[in-house]
């Protein structure tokens, strides 16, 4: 039995055969389009390479650039803020941000000023501010930016004793990290600005960790008795002191009043004996007078008797009250 002719393919084989031009010169624009329209997102910005050399940038949108790898576009994340991790890398951030820090040690591990080892973690946080000199003045930017990154923390922790870098100046060498990274971008041109350096964690390393710790703990203990000492002191002293200058002022106004005393008698003898010289025997009856004046009143009860009396009892009571008889 023979077969049936299909009727429907070979009216679709006709069309095809007939317009078969059209439906390729479609087939190539849609190619065109959909391989010629970028679009640049809100926080980037489009470098478009016309033959593999820069020819312009675009802000962000859609944008039309010529097809079959005539023109290229690279995507800047101009206005994203971006960081490089050292030492350790975030796995997951969130309320809960999770790190590793395996395989990382070679990055962290480097030598202070005072021959000790440190472990320093940190981050740099930039932003690209010229796509330009980002993409073609320096090769791979971003891996210069580690190299860079990691040859600036290495120089400023070397000029720092460990204790420096451990605990008080921290922010000092993250401050002067980021000024000489700054610096050297500046000089490669690599259109990068640094917005920050954060030193995230600085440790000893983990063998010499405990004797660390039990180190630092002794130098506390230590700086906790000076504090007490200086406030013993600063108790102690200034009281001594000021019972000192006391003890002297009284002194001084002793000698003082020892002085005028003795000044004042000096000019009353002086007086006196101008007085005794000018009628003798008058001054000295009058002093004779003056002294028993005031002495006589110091003596208490006086019983004057005449020396060749005979008619006075030997004994006399006269501390006795005597009674009044009628």
């Amino acid at each position: 039995m023979a077969e049936e002719p299909n009727y429907r393919l070979q009216y679709y084989m006709f069309l095809l055969s007939k317009h078969y031009r059209k439906i390729l010169l479609g087939l190539i624009l849609l190619i065109i389009v959909f391989t010629s329209i970028r679009t640049v997102g809100p926080e980037e910005e489009g470098v478009v390479l016309y033959v593999g050399q820069f020819d312009r940038t675009v802000e962000p949108g859609l944008h039309f650039i010529l097809p079959f790898g005539i023109e290229e576009m690279e995507k800047i994340p101009v206005q994203r803020q971006l960081k490089q991790e050292f030492g350790f890398r975030t796995v997951e951030a969130g309320t809960n941000t999770q790190y590793s820090r395996e395989n990382f040690g070679d990055e962290s591990l480097m030598l202070t000023g005072d021959l000790n080892l440190a472990n320093v973690e940190w981050v740099v946080q930039y932003r690209i501010v010229d796509s330009y000199n980002y993409l073609f003045q320096v090769r791979n930017a971003d891996k210069a930016l580690r190299d860079m990154s990691e040859s600036a923390v290495r120089k400023v922790v070397g000029d720092r004793t460990v204790n420096e870098v451990l605990t008080v100046g921290r922010q000092e060498v993250a401050t002067s990290v980021e000024v000489l990274l700054q610096k050297m971008c500046d000089e490669y041109q690599n259109g990068i600005r640094i917005d920050q350096v954060v030193l995230q964690d600085v440790n000893p390393p983990e063998p010499v960790k405990p004797s660390f710790n039990a180190v630092n703990e002794a130098q506390q203990e230590r700086e906790t008795l000076i504090n007490q000492a200086e406030s013993e002191y600063n108790r102690i002293i200034p009281r001594a002191r000021g019972e000192a200058d006391e003890t002297i002022q009284l002194a001084e106004a002793y000698a003082l009043k020892r002085v005028n005393v003795a000044t004042g008698e000096a000019d009353r003898f002086n007086s006196l004996f101008e007085e005794y010289v000018k009628a003798p025997e008058v001054t000295r009856k009058r002093l004779y007078l003056e002294t028993m004046e005031r002495l006589l009143p110091k003596i208490g009860d006086k019983v004057i008797v005449d020396e060749n009396g005979n008619n006075v009892l030997p004994l006399l009571n006269l501390n006795q009250p005597q009674n009044n008889k009628p």
